[in-house]
């Protein structure tokens, strides 16, 4: 492909940086150079969560003209991609023009380790790791995309490493955006136990796709399992396995 353009996060603009650079170093590393438009902004998610649905509809058609001439769009959050994919069409209903535009555009962004196995037809990535990880299924991207095992396809490459089953990996972890706002003793709750089952696989390390994901267990394991470690997938591959939490 000859456009592929990196979509950032504000999650990852903001507090996940090396998630970013860790995207940027892999698809070069494959062979893809990536295009980056500084004029990107938020896709709109918070806003349609919230119900300001005419503020996301202005974020939505600003992230159709940004992309609309891009061969293939590549974000390492799931959410995001699910935003652009799912609800552009249905925000955009009302006004052909746009909804014909987001549909077609939604044909042509993908979750990171979906363009790299479905896409780019790559597995192995050159990466190492000597140790078990486990693997958590971010509700996002397991139901909103069904992207589940190119993740693992990418890690069971991995030389060194061993996949290790997570009791319900694909139970929500708590964030859920505004949720973990407006009802925190709930999302506690569920990131505790989601830690615990972490903590019982036997992993050294936990891995994901998902930045909301990444901050809302990161944050936990700095408070309460210091020495554990929780990484975004990215990051992972990249070769920076053996750093701290990604999500601190």
């Amino acid at each position: 492909m000859k456009a592929v353009s990196l979509f950032i996060p504000c999650t990852v603009d903001l507090f996940l940086p090396q998630v970013g650079e860790a995207v940027v170093h892999l698809l070069r590393r494959v062979g893809v150079d990536p295009i980056y438009h500084e004029e990107q902004t938020c896709c709109g998610q918070p806003a349609i969560n919230a119900g300001y649905r005419k503020e996301a509809r202005g974020a939505a058609k600003h992230f159709i003209e940004v992309f609309d001439r891009d061969e293939a769009v590549v974000s390492p959050s799931g959410s995001c991609v699910c935003m652009v994919k799912d609800h552009y069409p249905e925000l955009l209903e009302d006004e052909p023009d746009w909804r014909r535009r987001a549909e077609d555009l939604a044909k042509r962004v993908y979750e990171f380790t979906q363009f790299l196995v479905d896409i780019q037809k790559v597995e192995d990535v050159g990466a190492s790791f000597n140790g078990k990880v486990a693997y958590h299924e971010s509700c996002h991207i397991l139901r909103g995309l069904g992207v589940s095992e190119q993740p693992k396809k990418l890690i069971r490459a991995v030389k060194g490493t061993e996949l290790v089953p997570l009791e319900a990996a694909e139970n929500c972890c708590g964030f859920g955006g505004e949720f973990a706002n407006d009802f925190p003793e709930i999302s506690e709750g569920m990131v505790s136990l989601k830690v615990e089952r972490y903590l019982a696989s036997g992993a050294d390390l936990l891995l994901l796709c998902e930045p909301g994901c990444l901050l809302n267990i990161g944050g936990y394991l700095s408070r309460n399992n210091p020495g554990k470690k929780v990484m975004h997938i990215a990051s992972f591959l990249a070769g920076n396995g053996k750093g701290g939490n990604d999500g601190n």
